[in-house]
């Protein structure tokens, strides 16, 4: 029989994320938590909250814990229109359970528009409340496709995230 793995406090986990929505009219447009104000929001099952999602992912890939999809199915009624800080808070209680605290989250948001910039800082805020970290160790980028592709296009959004987790053994 094989024993689990004992966390030591000098135990790091990273990991991955990545999510693509399409553009439609008639949906509000959320990213990191915000609503921001656009002529089109994101397709999904949820608020389909791109950002929030990869960082899920990346969160969930850390430990092990396989994606969104399989914690969140877009199958299940119960989260038709669910806002995404909350399964955020959600996966944060599944990676504390395995006993590790979310040290750092690094993502970019690929879209020709709209600009987030003025949205920044309330996006770090919402995403360090929901994982309970620093505010300092959540950096949001963003940055255009070039007009290159369906991002380019203007007809979706992507975004990448990478997560670093520590052992929350002292």
């Amino acid at each position: 029989m094989r024993r689990a793995a004992r966390n030591k406090p000098t135990d790091y986990l990273t990991g991955i994320g990545y999510d693509v929505h399409p553009l439609v009219v008639g949906r509000k447009l959320v990213l990191g938590g915000v609503k921001i104000p656009y002529e089109k929001g994101l397709k999904g099952h949820s608020d389909a909250d791109v950002l929030l999602h990869a960082i899920m992912d990346a969160v969930l890939g850390s430990v092990g814990k396989g994606d969104i999809g399989e914690h969140f199915p877009d199958t299940d009624r119960k989260y038709k229109g669910i806002k995404s800080l909350r399964l955020l808070n959600d996966v944060r209680k599944l990676v504390e359970k395995a006993g590790f605290k979310v040290v750092n989250v690094d993502c970019v948001l690929l879209a020709e528009e709209p600009k987030i910039k003025p949205y920044k800082k309330e996006m770090c805020r919402n995403i360090a409340k929901a994982l309970n970290m620093d505010v300092d160790r959540v950096n949001v980028k963003a940055t255009t496709n070039e007009g290159l592709g369906f991002v380019g296009r203007k007809e979706g959004m992507v975004a990448y995230a990478t997560a670093l987790l520590r052992s929350a053994v002292n």
